[in-house]
């Protein structure tokens, strides 16, 4: 029997992070580690996650959407100076936050020397288990580190169109921050939720646990407390340039902007 850790969304929260690895040390020894990408923006210690993913042992991992921005803010941000300063005129916080947060994170990461590992980050990761089962590990959706994503709101159609491409029986996907764990025409597709920034209502980190042999395999979405208040006072301290953003998501305040 093998046992892999499966994380995404840790988004630079270092103290998400040590509750969910805290929880993973109560299993029992871990054969691997799967990382799905939205490392480290958006939170207040980068470097420290950098420090304990690149510790992790036998860990593989794959880019997500802002990992990709943070190797060439200039050209892979979504947003154009033009339009983050339109939202700025009109009250829009979240996109010009999101915006510096990016370059704050990249500085970090430059000053670190962790900047290149992020840039060579892969679209996914495949792989088989024991029993043959054929697994695609990717941010987003098959094919993709950002968009849409999969998400419970999905219809089965809507998830069958999704992953009509991705040559895999199961699927584990991050990018939502919301859990799923659905079965559409035979594949069965898992979203581990976040280890930070969760969607309302349930504001504990999440990850998964797979455990596989020659007949088969199990997995378990976890939950995990951390303190959230800790989080928000680094992010004080730091004079963080998307405190109020970042705040609002860990406080539950507001859904995450790609859930309004």
């Amino acid at each position: 029997m093998i046992k892999i850790a499966i994380l995404s969304d840790v988004h630079g929260n270092s103290i998400a992070l040590d509750a969910v690895l805290a929880d993973i040390a109560t299993l029992g020894n871990i054969d691997a580690y799967w990382l799905l990408g939205d490392l480290v923006a958006m939170g207040p210690d980068p470097v420290g996650v950098m420090k304990r993913l690149k510790a992790l042992p036998n860990s593989r991992a794959v880019r997500g959407n802002t990992d990709r921005w943070l190797t060439d803010v200039h050209t892979e941000f979504p947003l154009t100076p033009a339009e983050i300063s339109r939202g700025a005129q009109n009250n829009e916080s979240a996109p010009l936050e999101l915006a510096y947060s990016m370059a704050w994170t990249q500085g970090a990461l430059t000053g670190s020397g962790d900047l290149a590992w992020i840039a060579n980050l892969p679209l996914e990761y495949r792989t088989a288990l024991p029993d043959g089962t054929r697994v695609l590990c990717v941010h987003a959706a098959p094919g993709q580190d950002d968009g849409y994503g999969i998400r419970p709101t999905m219809s089965d159609a809507e998830v069958a169109t999704a992953i009509a491409d991705a040559n895999a029986d199961l699927i584990f996907v991050g990018h939502t921050h919301w859990a799923l764990d659905r079965t559409v025409n035979g594949a069965r597709v898992v979203n581990l939720g976040s280890v930070s920034l969760q969607v309302l209502p349930d504001l504990r980190a999440s990850y998964v646990l797979l455990e596989a042999d020659e007949a088969g395999y199990q997995l378990e979405i976890r939950k995990v407390d951390y303190d959230h208040g800790v989080v928000i006072s680094q992010l004080v301290a730091q004079k963080h340039p998307a405190l109020d953003t970042i705040r609002g998501f860990l406080s539950g305040q507001r859904r995450p902007f790609w859930e309004q």
